[in-house]
């Protein structure tokens, strides 16, 4: 039977896929993977790639402009405000819940309702959700609670201004979106994986965005004002916004360390995305390196951090501050890309322009609510109205003695007639039917007075909605300073926006290794024997042999150079030197930058293993000076030359010739086998 469907299927596909015959001069070339038609199975996967990279973008990984929710999330809070009875409720029996709207596992949904439970602002959680702070996971969702928070349960639900769509099973119904007031997007941030994009929203501080909103409002007043949003994150910390780019960059964080007495440091604040557990790792690290000068280590973070550190005795703590920043997760960088679904497409955007399409949002929302008032006030007015003109008149008296439903409503619509100018709208049957419906205790026990003075209220309710709408920027500016003021001591800022003085790691780490040479001809960090250099582990040295030979390497262990060292030194490719070598017996001078080198590679000043290096000085010497070995018949014993009119080239050049005589010594100082009382000759030619 198996068998049988898939012939079905191929014949359908040969029934309606179309095969276009080659041209008679390509039809016997070989297939080309990337031009050729490759037939209905790459059709097939195309459709199928497409849909499921639109359902991760759309469905699972990206939030939505609207409400600043990812699906998982909208599904949890509308799951809670199911719920919500203002008493906390099992996280499992939420996740339960939620499942009836969400196609994926309890898992996730766990998950995702513990991160927004940390995120504080929506969800109010009672006992073990993790610990931001040190990475600690959530106890299982059968042993935690949660609730909405009052921002929550008053800021983003109304069923009358909500969308709604069947649910991925079609038992039930889930919204679209929520009709959220808050900029819930820049307020909780969001990190997401798609296919072929990710979206990292870095989180912001709610007040500020408050903040914002209102000068957005008063736009229309004055020209636009450059909004100056930045992220705010719940660990603290200090971060360096020079390059956030509104939302389209990266910002570079620092832990809080605070000086304290006894050659103390403590860690304070925590930069965003780093546990107490991966930064005293990657501390503990370090010291193994000896890149920072502490000790001992000890945490003892609880509600707040505090990671203490004891440093080495004699250790700077503004020196060991530095290192930690330089060498450890005490510093790191997080990077920013604001993508969003705006109308189901995925956009990138800034953060000015989704605080100001939020903004344009928070109108609409208001405005609909508004109205929605207006016409409940509306029926209020018109039922209260109609009962009290029923009830005073004895219109009901008109019915007593009718004797079809018809004939009732004729009754009390006559009755009604000479009031209407009391009325704001027409009266239909359902107006009839309601006042048919007043209970004869009702009507017994009317006040006459109370009913009027209801009255007149929801007529001074009516005019104040009146008044809003048509100052609606004014009215959203009451409710956004409203907010404020209630929620401004509950969300303060955390962290501080401060410029970095990049650490100067070379600086730090000058000294840090020692290199070593011994009798054996070694030379190295783990050679014992006299100290020829001091250098950092990011440094790269230059050693350089007596026959011109020279390497760029890391600083080694342990390198053979056989007592034929010339120098090692720290390696600079711009660095200018003087060089005389000789090579096929005659001598040369040449000045030079090393340049680029690759590393662990040979190569050499001179011109081959075959000769050999006089003198290599760093820069230009002001004079060279060169004492022949004794010839017969040589008048010139000693020379003095000058190479600063020679150019600086590249460290293969030749050079210019100096002299075919044998050099017997040569300095750039005369020593003491300079021959002062000689005749003094004249200066040495370079050619």
């Amino acid at each position: 039977m198996a068998r049988k469907n898939q012939d079905e299927e191929l014949e359908l596909f040969d029934d309606e896929t179309e095969v276009e015959e080659l041209p008679p001069r390509e039809q016997g070339r070989k297939f080309d993977p990337l031009r050729g038609d490759h037939g209905p199975l790459k059709h097939l996967v195309d459709s199928n790639f497409l849909q499921y990279a639109s359902y991760v973008i759309c469905d699972r990984a990206i939030p939505a402009l609207e409400d600043g929710l990812k699906p998982v999330q909208r599904r949890i809070l509308h799951a809670l405000k199911e719920k919500d009875d203002g008493r906390f409720i099992k996280v499992a029996n939420i996740v339960g819940h939620t499942m009836q709207y969400h196609p994926h596992g309890d898992a996730s949904i766990a998950d995702a309702l513990v991160t927004l439970t940390n995120k504080r602002y929506l969800i109010e959680g009672q006992g073990n959700f993790g610990n931001i702070y040190t990475g600690d996971r959530a106890a299982a969702s059968r042993y935690i609670e949660c609730r909405l928070t009052k921002l929550a349960r008053e800021e983003l639900f109304n069923k009358e201004l909500t969308e709604w769509i069947p649910s991925y099973d079609g038992r039930n119904k889930e919204p679209v979106s929520l009709p959220a007031k808050l900029p819930l997007m820049l307020m909780l941030g969001a990190d997401g994986i798609a296919v072929g994009l990710s979206t990292s929203i870095l989180p912001h501080n709610f007040i500020e965005l408050l903040e914002a909103q209102i000068e957005i409002l008063k736009e229309k007043k004055r020209s636009p004002v450059e909004l100056n949003l930045l992220p705010d994150f719940q660990t603290g910390g200090l971060m360096d916004v020079s390059e956030y780019n509104k939302g389209n960059g990266k910002v570079k964080l620092r832990a809080k360390i605070e000086s304290r007495k006894n050659n103390r440091i403590v860690i304070t604040e925590l930069p965003y995305g780093v546990t107490t557990d991966t930064l005293m790792a990657s501390i503990e690290d370090a010291v193994k390196k000896k890149k920072v000068p502490v000790r001992q280590i000890d945490d003892f973070t609880a509600g707040k951090v505090e990671i203490e550190l004891t440093l080495s005795q004699g250790a700077s703590q503004e020196k060991a501050i530095q290192a930690l920043y330089a060498f450890t997760k005490c510093e790191n960088s997080v990077s920013s890309r604001l993508i969003c679904l705006r109308e189901n497409r995925p956009v990138e955007m800034t953060v000015d322009e989704v605080l100001r399409e939020n903004t344009r949002q928070l109108l609409r929302i208001l405005e609909r609510e508004l109205e929605l008032k207006k016409a409940k006030l509306l029926d209020e007015f018109h039922n209260k109205t109609l009962v009290q003109i029923f009830v005073e008149n004895r219109i009901y008296k008109r019915i007593e003695e009718c004797e079809t439903l018809e004939a009732v409503f004729k009754a009390i619509y006559d009755g009604l007639r000479p009031f209407r100018k009391q009325l704001k709208r027409e009266i239909v049957d359902a107006d009839i039917e309601m006042l048919l419906g007043v209970r004869i205790k009702r009507i017994s026990l009317f006040d006459i007075n109370k009913n009027r003075k209801e009255i007149e209220g929801i007529v001074a309710e009516l005019e104040q909605v009146e008044k809003d709408l048509k100052g609606l920027v004014a009215y959203a500016t009451r409710y956004l300073k409203r907010l404020i003021k209630e929620y401004k001591d509950e969300y303060p800022r955390l962290t501080v926006a401060t410029g970095f003085q990049e650490v100067e790691v070379r600086e730090l780490t000058a000294t840090e290794l020692q290199i070593r040479q011994d009798e054996n001809g070694f030379i190295g960090t783990a050679v014992k024997g006299e100290t020829i250099l001091e250098c950092s582990s990011l440094d790269k040295l230059l050693v350089v042999f007596n026959d011109g030979k020279y390497l760029v390497v890391p600083p080694p262990d342990k390198l053979f150079v056989d007592g034929n060292l010339n120098r090692c030194e720290v390696f600079d490719r711009e660095k200018p030197y003087t060089c005389v070598y000789t090579d096929q017996r005659i001598t040369y001078l040449k000045r030079f930058k090393i340049g680029g080198a690759i590393m662990n590679r040979e190569y050499y000043m001179s011109q081959g293993d075959k000769s050999k290096l006089q003198l290599l000085a760093d820069g230009t010497p002001e004079a060279i000076y060169v004492k022949y070995h004794p010839a017969k018949g040589q008048r010139i014993n000693q020379q003095k030359f000058r190479p600063e009119g020679i150019a600086v080239k590249g460290v293969k050049s030749r050079g210019n010739r100096m002299t075919t005589k044998g050099i017997k010594y040569i300095g750039t100082e005369p020593g003491r086998w300079w021959d002062k009382d000689e005749a003094e000759a004249p200066d040495g030619v370079l050619l």
